[in-house]
């Protein structure tokens, strides 16, 4: 299968041009090029924050059931589709066929298992005084931002992908610049299953630049990352300084925080 053109996706529209440039991609393989992934610049990474704080508006009113039916449909998708992915992920990422393949299809199993626990997302009557009832209730945090690595290219994303929208979050994913198709695949899988525009952005670049420009951006409310310590400590470093310069003395945001 030849490897696909590869593109972001902003406000639910793919976008080929990176105004920031674009890099190759590399089978580790061989080192030769296989493609090439696009660049975000300032602007379109602002676009995407503000897509995810437009949409969330009306994705926390969806209900758990039609969350939950989205993000099946979309796990149904990439079963469908994981021989040909398994052949752009060994292409891109270097893991032998079988293993690719294999990590196709658990990423479609966590996104059933998180489509359930969405649909579980329980309160609590906690007792009180006397004549008095207290209800505890659980609502997504807002706008979300996860960073994955190329290591595991399309499990990494898929458990930080499901957990957002279950819950109701919107996503801005920035997935590793290695690895763009497979990450480009699922987010692909979930707008074809019906995702509304905006629910989940998918942008490739500079990784300091897209890090701190995300995590600073105010329509971020919680950020996620998996990948080495010292880039973990980095990140909580601006997630602390975006904090101080939005809110002061006034203090955070409730949920805005690195998980």
């Amino acid at each position: 299968m030849p490897y696909p053109t590869i593109a972001m996706n902003i406000d639910g529209e793919w976008v080929r041009e990176g105004a920031a440039g674009a890099r190759d991609v590399l089978n580790p393989a061989d080192g030769q090029t296989v493609g090439s992934v696009p660049l975000a610049d300032a602007a379109q990474l602002d676009a995407a924050a503000e897509a995810a704080k437009r949409a969330f508006a009306s994705w926390r009113g969806t209900s758990p059931r039609d969350r939950s039916r989205l993000l099946r449909a979309g796990a149904e998708r990439i079963r469908d589709r994981a021989e040909d992915l398994a052949t752009i992920m060994t292409l891109e990422q270097g893991k032998p066929r079988l293993e690719a393949k294999g990590e196709l299809l658990v990423s479609a199993d966590v996104l059933d298992w998180y489509a359930e626990e969405g649909r579980r997302a329980y309160g609590r009557i906690v007792p009180g005084a006397s004549n008095v009832r207290q209800l505890v209730t659980h609502e997504p945090v807002g706008p979300a931002a996860a960073f994955t690595p190329w290591n595991f290219p399309a499990l990494t994303p898929a458990r930080k992908i499901a957990a957002a929208l279950a819950s109701g979050c919107t996503l801005v994913l920035k997935a590793a610049e290695e690895t763009p198709a497979t990450a480009m695949a699922l987010v692909a899988a979930l707008v074809d299953a019906g995702l509304p525009p905006g629910v989940l952005q998918l942008v490739f670049g500079d990784p300091a630049f897209v890090s701190e420009r995300l995590i600073a951006a105010p329509e971020v409310r919680k950020v996620s990352f998996t990948g080495s310590v010292a880039v973990g400590k980095l990140l909580m470093a601006q997630a602390a300084q975006g904090q101080a310069n939005h809110y002061g003395a006034r203090g955070p945001r409730p949920g805005h925080h690195l998980r």
